[in-house]
């Protein structure tokens, strides 16, 4: 999908006129995306730099400290800029407020309707846990407390200390939100989390769930009702 909105810069070839040059290196005209700075400066149409997108990752991903465990910022520069929250093009079938799991490239995708989603970076179920199909959110949770399913407790016994449920915290595998996804009434196990492991986005290290960094994942959160639909895509 061409859908990052990332766009290279032009070389200047240094034949311009000294007034050409100006407008080039003209800051505002950069920024507020006048038709002088974007010709210039060949940018086709996308008024940003590496900059810009930190400094606007940087705002999206700050601290949150009024959540009942605060919330640190998260480091953005351990994040790939491609895995960072935007609205993408991103045609579906699917009715707005769908959530999209496309763990082959590491998204979540919100429909918004009018061929756009809102797009997240995700991490996703290792080789051997993944898995597809229809569900939808059963029930939601803050600050859930983590109970590690006997299987897992059986592939890490170290997991056992926690099987009457480890509380709500910065230290809790599910972090500050949850999605529970059910099929035909029955929990599946698998969830939809918050996870405040930055290096982990875009990568395949879970038994089958789907994490967000926390900021994200608060985001989707509050946009998601009980009973959405959720589509995970074959990996």
């Amino acid at each position: 999908m061409a859908d990052d909105g990332n766009a290279e810069v032009g070389a200047m070839d240094g034949t311009a006129s000294p007034g050409a040059r100006a407008r080039r290196l003209d800051r505002r005209s950069f920024l507020f995306g006048s038709a002088a700075g974007l010709g210039a400066l060949g940018l086709g149409g996308c008024a940003t730099t590496d900059g810009v997108i930190l400094a606007e990752a940087t705002r999206i991903y700050g601290p949150m400290p009024d959540e009942k465990f605060p919330i640190p910022a998260v480091d953005v520069r351990k994040v790939d800029p491609k895995y960072y929250r935007r609205t993408v093009r991103y045609e579906s079938k699917e009715a707005p407020g769908t959530i999209v799991v496309d763990p082959r490239n590491f998204y979540v995708y919100r429909i918004e309707g009018d061929g756009s989603a809102t797009r997240y970076g995700a991490n996703v179920g290792r080789d051997g846990f993944l898995w597809s199909g229809d569900a939808y959110v059963g029930r939601k949770s803050e600050w859930a407390t983590w109970t590690p399913p006997k299987e897992m407790i059986r592939r890490q016994p170290e997991a056992a200390k926690y099987a009457r449920g480890m509380p709500g915290g910065l230290d809790n595998p599910l972090g500050a939100r949850t999605l529970h996804l059910y099929q035909n009434g029955a929990y599946t196990l698998y969830t939809i989390y918050a996870s405040s492991e930055p290096e982990s986005i875009g990568s395949g290290i879970t038994s089958g769930c789907v994490g967000l960094l926390s900021q994200d994942m608060i985001h989707l959160y509050a946009r998601t009702p009980v009973k959405t639909k959720v589509v995970v895509l074959p990996a």
